[in-house]
This record gives structure tokens, C-alpha cells and sequence, in this order.
């Protein structure tokens, strides 16, 4: 896996709404084809009941495209499976895809787009170029899943804001993947470790693990941007929403705002201590994810909720995998320590042209349910937008159980960002980094470059900008 995309892969669906001069090409093309509206298909309908809220006809197909990535699709054929129990006739195809947009434009264009589809993988179709085409989903999260609760109501706080645009809720984000800082709980018990709350703490805990001929970080040059994330999530939570407004609005200056200088400060003082293990820039990220997962020569690493099934193979035995929220500068940050970076992906979406749109959504509807959600998390070791799906030993994994704890006890102090991916910064943004966790740069200058890329966006006027509220 090259980490020069998947992260962007990963993380893209997290922002929301994407660049539409990145999507252009493709959504115009799309956009230009078939008659919007948002209306429902006028193929075949039933009778609408509580199990059949969308009027889907007895005996009908309903098709669905699902992107084969990290995932699979081997849940969605659960819910497939499921569906056709509870509407006997009903057939439910699966189709998997690893291209979603170059394989479905030519149905967009020929007018008979699939009933339900994930827009996921690197080159999605581009929701926010194609709005006019697809059903609002309020009707989904507004009906009751299959065990008779109101979608809406057994969701995570937050998990729509991707998929919404204006009033209309254009598609329904089902994974949710945590940002955390990754240890072994099992190695932290043996050293009589606590997960640092502070960057202060996060210093010492670094002198302790050096005591231990350990190192506190490590890093592999595709992922050097993984402490950007982290940095990002420190600053937000000590600064609170200024900082997110000022960076994903690319305001001038954003870089030099005090919460993330002093952010950036601490980690320089652990970058010059000796505390991040040395080479990370020519080093291949899973090799240096394997130093830290396997060899324990580093005690924590920062990373998404995928970061288990990435490393299962390499996991060392007895290595229980738990994530902690990111440190805060001060003890009286505008979000508490609590808060959380988090957000939704692998975005659901129904076109209206599609030949049974009430399937489509019944489909979405049975994938929202405890029942298939419950299934997504034990099978992926991944938990969905849906809440109370994952058991106390969370079918075995540390990881996924602390998870679980992570999101309960941030409550409603969930946020997320999206202008590295909006707008394609990654890339330039590795080069900056790599030096920084190198050592060979500094705070002034990692914040001069930052705020150079940053600037160079937003002074282009080829690129249409997202304003971020």
C-alpha cells in the first residue's frame, strides 16, 4: 500500500465536501446528464409499512455498487443477505467495484446509475458535483431500523455533517474511524506508565521510555503527515474552533496561531530531546509502524482506527492495542482532554434515476440496523456511525473497546477538518514534516512552509474554495 494515497483514500471522506475544481472534470460530465431533482424513481412501488417504510415493490432487485477496499464487501452481502430474509422475493446484488467513478459514469450518463452505491477508493464520483441526482436521506435516518428504533436516535453525534449539504442529507457516511494516539496497554502496565494527558507529560513520559532504551515516536516518511494530525487535533482542542475555522478556511496567518506554535513548540522540545526515533525519512511507513507495533523499540504512535487490521499481521504477541485521545498544551484547554478527533467515511449515496430507489434506500436502512451494524464491527474490528455495537470485549480487540470508551466519553466534543484532502496539500505537506521529525527544521520554519503552502491555494483562483462553518 503506497501512504501517499491511502491516507488521502482514508481520510477524504472525512471532510465532507471535496474540491470541486479537483472533481470537476468528471462532475460536469455527470452533472450534465441526467434529470435531477432529488425526486424518487418511477419505477414499481409497494405498500408502505414500518418494515417497508419506502414502498419497495414485493419481488424486486435492487442494485447496489459497493467499493472494495479495505473493508470489503462482505458486510454489505451481510445486509443483503438480511435484507432478502425480511422480503421474501427480494433479491439484493452486490456488486463490487475498485474504481467507483471511471466504472459508473457510463450508467450516470446512460441514465441508469445503480440504486445504491458507496462513493468510496481514491476516485469517487464527487458528491457535491452530482447533488441534483440524488435523494435526500432524511427519509432513511427519519424511518426506524429493523429493530423499531428511529435511525436518527442510535446514531453518534456528528456522523451526518459529512454527507449534508444545505438542508438536504445527500449521503450517509457509515464507518467511523477514531484518531488516537496507539500503545500497548500491556506494555504500559508492565512500566508503570500512565497515557500522557499534557505535552509537558508527554516530555517526561519520553525521558521515562528512554530510561528504558526506548523511544517515544517513530515514523515512516509516507507517514510523517500522521503527526500533522496529531498536531492539528492538539491545536483545536487547546485553541478550540478558531483554530479549525482558521485552517480549513486557509485564513492568512492560520499557521501562526498561538495554540498551534505552542503546540508545535512542545513537539520540538521532544524531537530535540532524542525522543523520536532518528531516520523516519528514509524510512517505508510500515516498517517503521512494524518498529513500534512489533519490535516496541517506540511506545506510541499516532494514527487512525485502521491502524489495527494494517498491522495485524505484524502485532507482537500480547501487544494490547489501545488508543488515547491527543495531548492538550495546558490543563484549561477550550476542549477538554476528552475531545476527539473523529469523523465518518465510505460515503452511501442514492441516485434517483436509479429502477427501485425505495430498494436503495431499504437496503441503506438494513445496513443501519444493530443487527448489520453489530456484524460491520466484529467482522472488521471497525465500528459504524451506529452506537451499541460493540460488546465490552469488543469481540476481542483492546483497540476497538477503546474506541468504544474514547467516543462515550468525548459526548458531543467530536470534530474533524478536511482542507489537507479538500485540497490536495498532503503531498507537500510530507516534504515539511519529514524534515521537522528529522530535526533538520524548526518552528519557525515548519510554520513558514505550512503557511506557504497554505497560501498558495487559497491566492489560486483556478481552485474553487470550500467555506467551512
Amino acid at each position: 500500500m503506497n501512504l501517499q494515497h491511502k491516507p488521502i483514500e482514508r481520510r477524504r471522506f472525512l471532510t465532507g465536501v471535496l474540491s470541486a475544481a479537483v472533481l470537476a472534470p468528471l462532475g460536469g460530465s455527470l452533472a450534465s446528464c441526467a434529470a435531477g431533482g432529488g425526486g424518487t424513481s418511477s419505477g414499481p412501488t409497494g405498500a408502505v409499512s414500518d418494515t417497508n417504510p419506502f414502498g419497495m415493490a414485493d419481488n424486486s432487485t435492487i442494485d447496489a455498487v459497493i467499493f472494495k477496499g479495505g473493508y470489503g464487501i462482505d458486510y454489505a452481502n451481510y445486509a443483503g443477505n438480511l435484507l432478502q430474509k425480511n422480503h421474501s422475493g427480494t433479491t439484493a446484488k452486490i456488486s463490487a467495484s475498485t474504481n467507483i467513478a471511471q466504472e459508473l459514469q457510463p450508467r450516470f450518463v446512460g441514465g441508469n446509475p445503480p440504486d445504491l452505491i458507496d462513493d468510496s477508493g481514491a476516485n469517487l464520483i464527487g458528491i457535491n458535483t452530482i447533488l441534483s441526482q440524488l435523494e435526500d436521506l432524511n427519509s432513511v435516518i427519519n424511518a426506524k431500523n429493523l429493530e423499531g428504533t428511529v435511525i436518527k436516535d442510535t446514531l453518534y453525534p456528528g456522523v451526518l455533517a459529512p454527507g449534508t449539504f444545505g438542508d438536504k442529507l445527500a449521503a450517509i457516511n457509515y464507518v467511523l474511524t477514531v484518531f488516537a494516539l496507539w500503545y500497548s496497554a500491556s506494555l504500559f502496565d508492565q512500566n508503570g506508565w500512565t497515557v500522557p494527558k499534557t505535552w509537558d507529560e508527554m516530555l517526561a513520559l519520553g525521558e521515562k521510555a528512554k530510561a528504558q532504551g526506548k523511544y517515544l515516536f517513530v515514523w515512516g516518511k509516507e507517514a510523517a503527515t500522521y503527526y500533522l494530525e496529531l498536531a492539528i487535533a492538539s491545536a483545536i482542542k487547546e485553541g478550540g474552533d478558531e483554530v479549525r475555522l482558521a485552517l480549513d478556511n486557509l485564513q492568512p496567518n492560520c499557521w501562526s496561531h498561538p495554540a498551534v506554535q505552542s503546540v508545535l513548540t512542545a513537539l520540538e522540545k521532544i524531537i530535540k530531546a532524542g525522543y523520536v526515533k532518528p531516520g523516519g525519512s528514509g524510512t517505508q511507513f510500515t516498517a517503521a509502524q512494524a518498529q513500534w507495533i512489533h519490535d516496541e523499540a517506540a511506545i506510541l504512535y499516532p494514527s487512525g482506527s485502521w491502524i489495527e487490521n494494517e498491522m495485524k499481521a505484524q502485532t507482537a504477541p500480547g501487544f494490547k492495542l489501545t488508543g488515547a485521545p491527543a495531548p492538550t498544551v495546558t490543563t484549561n484547554s477550550k476542549l477538554p482532554y476528552e475531545a476527539l478527533h473523529s469523523a465518518a467515511a465510505e460515503a452511501y449515496i442514492v441516485p434517483s434515476q436509479g429502477k427501485n430507489v425505495p430498494g436503495g434506500k431499504e437496503l441503506l436502512r438494513t445496513m443501519l440496523s444493530k443487527d448489520a451494524a453489530t456484524n460491520f464491527a466484529k467482522t472488521e474490528l471497525a465500528s459504524t456511525i451506529v452506537k451499541g455495537t460493540v460488546p465490552a470485549d469488543g469481540f476481542g480487540s483492546t483497540a476497538l473497546v477503546s474506541q468504544t470508551k474514547m467516543l462515550d466519553a468525548a459526548k458531543d466534543k467530536v470534530f474533524t477538518w478536511g482542507f489537507v484532502d479538500v485540497y490536495g496539500m498532503n503531498k507537500d505537506l510530507l516534504v515539511v514534516w519529514n524534515s521537522f521529525l528529522d530535526g533538520t527544521s524548526d518552528v519557525p520554519t515548519v510554520t513558514a512552509n505550512m503557511q506557504k503552502i497554505t497560501d498558495k491555494v487559497r491566492n489560486d483562483p483556478s481552485i474553487t474554495k470550500v467555506q467551512v462553518k
